[in-house]
């Protein structure tokens, strides 16, 4: 093993190959103890150097290996259009792992800087890999996608995020992951054992909240409609009018229970424009048969383009719009694009070519009588915790979306989990209508009650589930918390370094 820890690419190897089998705990795999296993092993083999930059090395070859095995969605936009886009592929996704895997490599090299000893070089790694998770949710606009606490999305341990919200998740799997090391190679059993036993901490709270006591609700019927719209077909003249009489046609088809009371549209699914006159709402509404449609569509103000949200009433009215406001970077906008004025290429996802324009941030869409408030979320936005929080609480989160994008291995499956964790840490349901699936129907303990697979045609027709009586937490602290318990450990870890004999400069036996 210490040659393998001694040369450069094999270390490469082992170690992006740890960081490979860490994603497999994400979904659809969800192979949560083998995640956790390598992650743990991870810690073990690199508290074994003492070198800050081997150490860096390693964490950047391990970040590597779990952003690619966990994000190799990332290239399936570029295949949309492959003669345009698809020799940009592999750069993106080299790009992507090797920028993203930098967080790593600073909270593995920052470990060996910071731990005199192996059990402190791996609980500083376990501390300091959480905050840079928690970096990459928040800097140049954040990506939290894939982050390691989102490997307990379906357990019990799932819970714990509405204390502590995904980051709080993270920093669990982490301090467990490093409890092996902490008790050493002779006290080895033990410390898995004492591993096992605080992973298993939260479970009786998780089971506890599953029985939670929920809000009173006036029985509402939701219709979600899923087209599957091929990405390549979408956008294609011919086709336009095809996949809007299919919309139409699953807005329109008999309920087998009680009528709808709203039919959801998912994310650019109305491609005509609603202006005044032109008889497109009108359409929309008669074949929704007296219920109320959200519609996900692209709309223009001017030279603005927006990815919206409208609401047509039976009537035919438009009376609300929803402007998305976290934007895809390289999708819906180019950064920089600025400085290149109106020479400036808008997004993989943007016909006009000119880019998306942000709206004004999150805010509560009345749709009236027993539909109350909604939170509308449009794709990318489900994933940022602390933005949705900031929000005031809704009486449900409506997500649309077109995970199209994300291809049918992974990406889907992922945006899903991840759909469910915000449904933890809100209390609320969460419905979700995308154009190629995975439309669900979520409920405010994270539950999946329905859902319309992946590549499939149709429609769900649900009864909206109700709300948590009680705030989750996490909604009241947010991250402070998280950043609290980091405060706390980086102090203990400080203090321990601080009052601790000198040790042999190799790094010790412990």
């Amino acid at each position: 093993m210490a040659g393998w820890l001694d040369d450069r690419w094999t270390s490469f190897a082992l170690f992006a190959g740890l960081g490979a089998l860490v994603g497999t705990g994400q979904a659809p795999l969800g192979w949560v103890w083998l995640s956790v296993a390598a992650l743990a092993l991870g810690f073990a083999l690199f508290s074994l150097v003492p070198a800050p930059r081997a150490a860096a090395w390693r964490g950047w070859a391990m970040g590597v290996g779990y952003v690619v095995a966990t994000m190799f969605w990332i290239v399936e936009p570029f295949f949309v259009d492959p003669w345009r886009h698809g020799w940009m592929a592999p750069f993106a996704l080299s790009a992507h792992a090797g920028g993203f895997a930098l967080f790593w490599a600073a909270a593995f090299g920052g470990a060996a800087v910071l731990g005199r000893r192996r059990k402190q070089r791996a609980l500083w790694g376990a501390v300091l890999l959480a905050a840079a998770e928690m970096l990459r949710a928040h800097l140049w606009t954040g990506f939290p996608w894939a982050l390691i606490g989102h490997i307990w999305v379906g357990q019990p341990q799932m819970h714990l995020a509405a204390l502590t919200g995904p980051h709080g998740l993270t920093l669990f799997t982490t301090l467990a992951a490093a409890l092996p090391t902490v008790f050493g190679v002779r006290r080895a059993a033990l410390g898995v054992m004492a591993a096992v036993a605080f992973l298993a901490l939260p479970v009786p709270y998780g089971l506890w909240r599953l029985g939670q006591e929920v809000e009173p609700r006036a029985p509402v019927t939701v219709r979600l409609v899923q087209p599957n719209a091929a990405q390549h077909l979408k956008w294609q003249e011919e086709m336009i009018p095809v996949l809007f009489e299919r919309a139409l046609r699953l807005s329109a088809a008999a309920p087998e229970g009680p009528a709808p009371d709203l039919v959801v549209w998912p994310e650019t699914s109305l491609a005509y424009l609603l202006a005044p006159g032109n008889g497109t709402a009108q359409v929309v509404a008669d074949a929704a048969q007296g219920a109320s449609v959200v519609v996900g569509l692209q709309r223009r103000e001017g030279d603005t383009a927006r990815n919206s949200l409208a609401v047509i009433t039976p009537g035919a009215d438009v009376t609300d719009y929803y402007d998305k406001s976290h934007l895809v970077p390289f999708g819906e906008y180019m950064p920089g694009a600025s400085l290149l004025g109106r020479w400036a290429p808008g997004g993989l996802a943007e016909q006009a070519m000119s880019g998306f324009m942000p709206g004004d941030g999150l805010r509560l869409v009345d749709l009236g009588g027993g539909l109350g408030q909604i939170l509308p979320l449009i794709c990318y936005e489900a994933i940022f915790a602390e933005e949705i929080i900031a929000a005031p609480r809704p009486g449900w989160i409506l997500h649309i979306t077109n995970d199209a994008w994300f291809g049918k291995l992974s990406g889907p499956y992922q945006h899903l989990a991840q759909a469910r964790l915000r449904a933890v840490e809100q209390g609320v349901p969460v419905l979700r209508s995308a154009n190629t699936g995975i439309s669900a129907v979520i409920d405010a303990q994270g539950r999946v009650l329905a859902t319309l697979p992946l590549g499939e045609e149709g429609y769900l027709d649900v009864a909206l589930p109700p709300r948590l009586a009680a705030t989750p937490p996490y909604r009241l602290w947010g991250d402070w918390g998280v950043l609290a318990l980091l405060a706390a450990f980086a102090l203990m870890l400080a203090v321990a370094r601080a009052v601790a004999k000198p040790v042999d400069p190799t790094g010790g036996s412990d």
